[in-house]
């Protein structure tokens, strides 16, 4: 199993985002840091959404969750933070 984290600074904010990778499958997936989202149940949510799925699929489903949940509000920080804190997780 091996064990990915990665961050980004956002322009007000950080995103830190953590998973295992067991067969190309992504679990555990934790989404924390400095960042406001309301509602705030939106961020387990979204880990739940990601959880299972293979990671090539993660940043397809990312987008997939915040435009279907328009509802949420995230004050300086943006979808495309999201995958780039991804991006940096996959990177290492």
């Amino acid at each position: 199993m091996k064990h990915h984290i990665g961050e980004h600074k956002a322009k007000k904010g950080l995103i830190r985002i953590e998973f295992d990778e067991e067969n190309g499958i992504a679990e555990h997936v934790k989404i924390t840091g400095d960042f406001f989202m309301h509602p705030e149940e939106a961020v387990h949510e979204l880990e739940q959404k990601l959880e299972g799925h293979r990671i090539d699929e993660i940043e397809a489903l990312m987008d997939e969750f915040f435009a279907m949940r328009l509802d949420v509000e995230m004050p300086y920080v943006n979808v495309e933070d999201f995958k780039i804190a991804l991006k940096n997780a996959l990177r290492k």
